[in-house]
């Protein structure tokens, strides 16, 4: 009983610091505004969509980009149909740059915000770097 003080305050500041990058987060942490993305879609005949909507694209790209690639890649499964009947081929030089095709003003914008570095530019060429507008 005599040590319960001791073992009090081992308790507290443990919680402490173990808190403390929550804390420190919620108190100095500003996302500021989200960036403004450029679409180019006015370039491209017969698109007006995209594969799925732009919220949910917003939050699932990542994800469907790395399910396209496995299909692609693994199960030779290169097209995906959507809930409203149209097929897209699973290809980001093929469809997705068609509207995004710059990546200063699109896909540069949202990633230095969310301070993440994709490595797509490891394989694929970066759309300002296609000669003749061949993929």
């Amino acid at each position: 009983m005599r040590d319960m003080p001791k073992i009090l305050l081992g308790l507290l500041i443990f919680v402490l610091l173990a808190l403390f990058p929550v804390i420190y987060n919620a108190v100095t942490a500003d996302a500021g505004t989200p960036p403004d993305l450029v679409i180019e879609t006015q370039n491209v005949p017969g698109k007006s969509d995209c594969v799925i909507p732009g919220e949910e694209m917003r939050t699932k790209h990542m994800d469907m980009l790395m399910e396209w690639r496995n299909d692609v890649v693994r199960l030779d499964d290169r097209y995906y149909h959507d809930d409203h009947g149209r097929t897209f081929e699973k290809s980001l030089t093929n469809t997705c740059l068609d509207c995004h095709s710059n990546k200063d003003t699109f896909c540069d914008r949202c990633h230095t915000y969310m301070e993440v570095d994709p490595y797509c530019w490891d394989c694929h060429v970066i759309p300002q770097e296609l000669e003749g507008g061949t993929r």
